[in-house]
């Protein structure tokens, strides 16, 4: 695992010269457009990168960008890796690995998701407080390598308290609204059924999804500093009386891309300069 995670980093470090972007970003569904904002984009397709895996979801355009926002360097993933798509755990945690080994110190996930809360709606933003692990498995199983982290990782603040701070004072300069809310992961790709989601509601969940959480883990795991945010697209099942569809991840994505871009934006040019872990 070690070798491969190198091989990939001394790849992407050699097509982005001397660049050393301390933030790395993952873009969920429909929210990928951020990435082709960047000042001096150098672009990286997944396939060309060594042990790599591909996406193959719609909307995720699959590839790394490297290259300035807001005036700080960073490295950015347009689209992800799901464990729905037959990936094993390894593959789906591999990028934030790879982000890490190559010197990335604070990690900004983002996803599209389904509305638990019922004060939601569909375009909500929504800061992901903490989550909830609900795939069955741990992408930590297995023998621990130290060099990416200690044996048993804690938990309890896997989402950067400051960083959150941030995301809320930076809403408020902006005029957005940033909800809050606990993340569930759940395997997919099926949606929940109604009986799901009353009880997700039940254990405290505000938002479901189908990603984010192994990156998390990982990311804690090796030291990263954290912060989530998701966008609710639409509404899951039973709360509104109508059948799921992803077209209708991809609508709401869109209609509510500029405040999503906006806000990362600015939460990316005051973040710190040196990340804690």
């Amino acid at each position: 695992m070690i070798e491969k995670l190198r091989e990939s980093a001394t790849a992407i470090q050699e097509r982005i010269g001397d660049r050393k972007p301390a933030i790395a970003m993952v873009l969920g569904s429909g929210l990928g457009e951020l990435g082709d904002e960047l000042k001096d984009p150098i672009f990286i397709p997944y396939e060309e990168i060594p042990h790599y895996p591909v996406s193959t979801v719609a909307g995720h355009k699959g590839r790394l960008v490297c290259g300035e926002l807001a005036g700080r360097q960073v490295l950015v993933a347009q689209g992800r890796q799901h464990f729905y798509e037959g990936y094993p755990m390894s593959d789906v945690i591999f990028p934030v690995r790879t982000m890490r080994v190559l010197g990335a110190r604070t990690l900004v996930l983002t996803n599209a998701a389904g509305g638990i809360n019922p004060s939601f709606g569909e375009g909500t933003l929504m800061l992901i407080e903490d989550h909830i692990n609900l795939f069955g498995t741990n992408p930590l199983i297995g023998a621990n390598v130290e060099e990416l982290g200690p044996r048993f990782s804690d938990m309890t603040r896997c989402y950067s308290a400051r960083l959150k701070e941030l995301a809320r004072q930076v809403a408020a300069q902006e005029g957005i609204d940033l909800a809050a809310g606990v993340y569930a992961g759940v395997t997919g790709p099926s949606y929940e059924t109604p009986a799901e989601i009353r009880y997700l509601r039940t254990i405290g969940a505000d938002a479901v999804g189908m990603s984010t959480v192994p990156e998390a883990i990982a990311a804690r795991h090796g030291g990263m500093e954290i912060m989530g945010i998701s966008c609710i697209t639409n509404m899951a099942a039973g709360i509104l009386d109508k059948e799921l569809d992803h077209s209708e991840v991809m609508v709401t994505a869109e209609r509510i891309k500029e405040d999503f871009k906006r806000l990362i934006r600015q939460i990316v040019g005051q973040m710190p300069g040196e990340q804690e872990s």
